[in-house]
């Protein structure tokens, strides 16, 4: 993920979608393997701002709801 939204930015993008990035990952995985969940794709995004934290302009994050 990391190498996919840096090569996103070194692009010239502003903003970088994570499911976006998710389904460009499943094309290059292998085809029959798994393991991609789309409910964790904003967990990944933060930890992505926590790791770099002058990307967090690139992320949409919306306020996590608790149970």
């Amino acid at each position: 993920m990391e190498r996919l939204t840096a090569d996103r930015l070194a692009t010239g993008a502003s903003r970088v979608g994570l499911k976006a990035l998710f389904e460009d990952l499943r094309w290059q995985l292998p085809a029959g393997v798994r393991g991609l969940n789309n409910s964790i794709a904003a967990l990944y995004a933060r930890k992505l701002i926590e790791d770099h934290p002058n990307w967090a302009s690139a992320f949409e994050l919306l306020r996590r709801r608790t149970l």
